[in-house]
């Protein structure tokens, strides 16, 4: 099995198995999505998570093994774009046999408890692991807002107040 991940972050060149459990990660603003793909998981992959959307979503179809699964969770790249790139190879999803599957957070409010306790469990243990970028000061706000918008933080950006 081989886990990738792609990010805007220059210093994904940095072997993301240390600290993430990806075998393998790449920058999605230094060359074309699917050519990264196809160099790192040349057979195929068997599951993509998108909440990109447009080049992401089209670089995760076509890069499907047969009876794949893709979970769209959101379209990032798409909710202020007024020219919607949507994937022009829909067509593989048939002929890989493959799912695919969305989803938004509100619909499953109802394990919300649920998943806080399962979650809070596999962080302790070191099952799940997350990173995020912490600045200080609601008057750095505006400034974490904009560097979140140019890629400059790892995992979630979270402003301490």
């Amino acid at each position: 099995m081989r886990r990738c991940e792609s990010s805007s972050r220059s210093s994904v060149s940095t072997p993301p198995s240390t600290t993430s459990g990806f075998d393998a990660a790449f920058n999605y603003k230094t060359a074309p999505i699917a050519d990264q793909l196809a160099e790192l998981a040349p057979d195929g992959v068997d599951v993509v998570f998108d909440n990109v959307g447009g080049e992401a979503m089209e670089a995760g179809i076509g890069a499907l093994r047969v009876h794949a699964r893709f979970v769209l969770a959101g379209m990032l790249s798409q909710y202020n774009d007024e020219a919607v790139v949507g994937p022009r190879n829909l067509w593989h999803l048939s002929i890989t046999r493959s799912r695919i599957l969305a989803f938004m957070v509100s619909e499953e409010m109802d394990l919300r408890e649920r998943f806080l306790r399962e979650a809070s469990g596999w962080i302790a243990e070191g099952t799940l692991r997350h990173r995020e970028t912490i600045r200080e000061g609601f008057d750095g706000m505006f400034d974490a807002f904009l560097a979140m918008m140019r890629g400059e933080n790892t995992g979630k950006m979270v402003v301490r107040v």
